[in-house]
């Protein structure tokens, strides 16, 4: 069990992300015309996977903006930005502000993939969502690159993300 703060206060998540070096867990989530996606559908690509709580929060939406504008310049990159929001409330986020350059997921039926992530926050007022989370894959599907964000309002670090993928 990982321990994470919201707002100061302690939760926890089901543990620690997966190692650096070690495979990353493949999955099956939903897109937003409601087809399924797995980690093999980008295999080839450096895959970004921006996870966070719900698109309906400040945070989240900023962090999917932030890598919507950096994914147009990241060739041979995936991004794709994973929730618990149903696919519809990912679309219609996206639309309405323009998201082109990402990839949004849904593990609103399941939540397999936040447990096979360990995100999944087992506390709090979001307990059952994703914590706020930065996972990158390289093309052969190895972890290159963690984040778990220590505190759930606030952004993970894009810089060393960035970096990560070079």
């Amino acid at each position: 069990m990982a321990t994470i703060t919201f707002k100061g206060n302690a939760i926890h998540t089901l543990g620690d992300l997966p190692a650096v070096g070690s495979q990353a867990p493949d999955f099956e989530l939903i897109k937003s015309d409601l087809s399924k996606a797995s980690l093999k559908d980008f295999a080839g690509s450096k895959v970004v996977l921006n996870i966070f709580p719900s698109l309906d929060t400040g945070v989240c939406a900023a962090s999917v903006r932030r890598f919507n504008l950096e994914a147009a310049n990241l060739p041979g990159t995936k991004v794709l930005c994973i929730s618990r929001d149903l696919p519809f409330a990912q679309s219609r986020f996206c639309g309405a502000e323009g998201i082109e350059n990402v990839v949004t997921l849904s593990d609103f039926a399941t939540g397999d993939f936040g447990k096979a992530y360990n995100l999944t926050m087992t506390d709090g007022p979001l307990a059952h969502l994703h914590s706020r989370a930065v996972v990158i894959v390289d093309e052969d599907g190895k972890v290159v690159y963690t984040e778990q964000v220590p505190e759930i309002v606030t952004e993970p670090n894009y810089e060393a993300a960035l970096t990560a993928l070079k």
